[in-house]
């Protein structure tokens, strides 16, 4: 059955308005996946077929779509976002409203977009402050579907080294494709996010909500191969769950 949702999110950033709005309207690779950037204008277009209908840089943009273009679960779909400065500008204050309307499985498509939007601003938050306005080389894949297991993100959290035990702002030895040093910037049941110096690693426990686990990566060094760091942790992630 068709029913709307609303996602609201408030927060403070170590950034200017400026920044953030560079980051939410061209720089969305660095914590997000790249996507084209909205034309600047109400009434553009938007990421995923979306129309702009506010546009006010540095301060609001929102898009909206509906018949949501490959998301069956989904008919109409709005993104707002509100960004007013703190500290005379040194800061900035942001709201995030995600709504719109799932037709179907609501209570676990709407726990699954909560619990995302949680960790997807939590990355912002970590771009912001500690890569922004570098460019991201970015690449994302799922494990196999042996990864869609009640304890999938239990067993990958163990297999790095990251535990459930293993508390945010720790920092840890993760044995990954290679051995490297993180410090562990979020952890829950659902999501493990880990920094190093020249990027983000985000891994999704989407078994909760019947999916493959997924990993995102956000590399910001200048020479980065991201497809052969991408083919590596394929492998390794594969690997984890006894598969070639």
């Amino acid at each position: 059955m068709s029913k709307e949702f609303e996602i609201a999110r408030e927060f403070e950033v170590d950034a200017t308005p400026e920044q953030v709005w560079e980051a939410i309207t061209t720089g969305t690779g660095g914590y997000l996946w790249p996507m084209e950037p909205p034309e600047p204008r109400v009434g553009g277009t938007g990421p995923f077929g979306s129309k702009v209908i506010a546009w006010d840089p540095p301060h609001r943009y929102t898009n909206r779509v509906e018949n949501v273009d490959g998301i069956s679960e989904q008919t109409l779909n709005q993104l707002d976002y509100t960004v007013e400065p703190r500290d005379e500008g040194r800061r900035a204050w942001v709201r995030y409203v995600h709504s719109g309307i799932f037709v179907d499985d609501w209570d676990n498509q709407y726990d699954g977009a909560a619990k995302h939007t949680d960790f997807y601003l939590h990355t912002l938050r970590e771009y912001l402050t500690h890569f922004a306005p570098r460019p991201a080389a970015f690449a994302t894949f799922d494990g196999p579907e042996a990864s869609k297991a009640p304890d999938a993100l239990a067993v990958v959290g163990r297999a790095l080294g990251v535990g459930e035990d293993v508390a945010a702002g720790t920092r840890v030895t993760v044995q990954g494709p290679d051995t490297f040093e993180a410090v562990v910037d979020f952890r829950n049941p659902y999501f493990i996010g880990l920094r190093t110096d020249r990027g983000l690693t985000r891994i999704f426990g989407r078994n909760h909500w019947g999916h493959p686990v997924g990993i995102s990566l956000h590399d910001f060094a200048p020479d980065s191969d991201i497809k052969e760091c991408e083919g590596e942790w394929q492998a390794w992630l594969n690997g984890v769950f006894h598969q070639a």
